[in-house]
């Protein structure tokens, strides 16, 4: 169970649900991003056991991982109609959490390096200075394939071999899928590499089911056509972040018309999978997500309009104009160095996007266990 996004938890380190690309997760406190260790290590390069556990703690990235828990806990209740036994949950929430943490360690791994060129991601524990740091990079790879190796375990011998199964897949998919083939290569990064994030409804379905069947694929496309508009205003904001680290993010390579008219289709696209879910949650479910979608909806066009009005009203293949160098990139190429963009209040979205996800995946809890309310 991991993220792509920054999503997942809650600093994007690539992002973020789910992971998620990020998987989907919440933004990095300003000054104090995601991941941070201020400590240093003691006089003579020695290093207190308390250092060591904040900074590979700080690895597993542990506010994404709150977000991918979020929706994995309702859907083994949807899975159960009611509450599934104590144990199994959190058998698969520990091993959950275990994967998601060995995906998100071995991609600081990968992206030490980037890390440390962007502002947001500098403190994280491989990207700091070799005298600064607490973790070698040799070290944080062991430990992801550790947490990884003791998911597995702990999810194919309590829960069963089909949970693990999908765990591991998270895990690949996020480190060679995401990380190492898409990230750095495609605007398209966060589109396909966000289908990390969405791993953790099919492993908590087959914890619970021992299958897979038609409703946790339909809440996996809720998140995976969430991520995008998530994880782009995120990276509205940081754009020149991903630009200085030559990250072909989609703000980065493409005017920000295109960003925002994107981000509303993926919205409508992502408010239909949360209906197509209602025959099998019931109409109070069916009322809710219409609700939350019609709000979600209202913010995307928010955020459109606004960024219209700073660009002069451009349909899309006008470029920014406080974009800089990077503005006029043809998609799927990295524009290198950029100065922030006209400020479009993108972060209100990407809040929106946190709290909409949140409150559709309780309500899916709460519908689960109702004696009335289906259909």
């Amino acid at each position: 169970m991991t993220s792509a996004s920054p999503m997942a938890g809650r600093g994007h380190g690539g992002g973020a649900l789910p992971g998620i690309p990020g998987g989907p997760g919440p933004a990095e406190p300003a000054g104090i991003p995601d991941g941070v260790v201020p400590a240093r290590a003691g006089a003579g390069g020695r290093r207190s056991v308390r250092v060591v556990g904040r900074s590979l703690l700080a690895l597993t990235k542990p506010r994404i991982i709150e977000l991918l828990l979020v929706t994995t806990v309702p859907t083994m209740m949807l899975a159960a109609r009611g509450l599934p036994a104590a144990g199994l949950l959190m058998v698969t929430l520990v091993g959950g959490s275990l994967a998601a943490g060995s995906a998100n360690a071995i991609n600081c791994y990968l992206d030490r390096d980037i890390d440390a060129v962007m502002r947001r991601t500098s403190r994280r524990p491989l990207a700091r200075p070799a005298p600064l740091a607490v973790i070698r990079p040799p070290e944080a790879l062991a430990f992801g394939i550790a947490l990884g190796v003791a998911a597995t375990l702990m999810l194919g011998l309590l829960a069963n071999w089909l949970s693990a199964a999908l765990a591991d897949a998270a895990i690949v998919f996020y480190v060679f899928v995401y990380t190492l083939g898409l990230k750095r290569r495609t605007a398209s990064n966060i589109v396909i590499g966000g289908a990390a994030g969405c791993f953790p409804v099919l492993v908590g379905w087959a914890a619970v089911t021992g299958t897979v069947g038609v409703v946790p694929v339909i809440l996996f496309a809720v998140i995976f056509f969430w991520t995008p508009p998530h994880f782009w205003a995120l990276a509205m904001k940081f754009k020149d972040d991903y630009a200085a680290a030559r990250v072909p993010m989609l703000p980065v390579v493409a005017p920000a018309p295109v960003v925002a008219r994107k981000i509303v289709l993926y919205s409508y696209v992502m408010v239909a999978a949360t209906l197509a879910l209602a025959p099998y949650a019931g109409w109070i479910y069916a009322a809710g997500a219409a609700g939350l979608g019609g709000w979600f909806l209202a913010e995307a066009h928010r955020l459109r309009s606004r960024v219209a009005r700073l660009t002069g009203g451009a349909a899309g293949g006008a470029a920014d104009p406080a974009a800089g160098p990077a503005a006029g990139v043809t998609e799927g190429t990295c524009g290198g160095l950029a100065r922030p963009a006209a400020r479009p209040a993108p972060m209100r979205l990407f809040h929106a996007s946190i709290a909409y996800l949140s409150v559709l995946f309780l309500l899916v809890a709460v519908t689960s266990v109702l004696p009335w309310g289906r259909w």
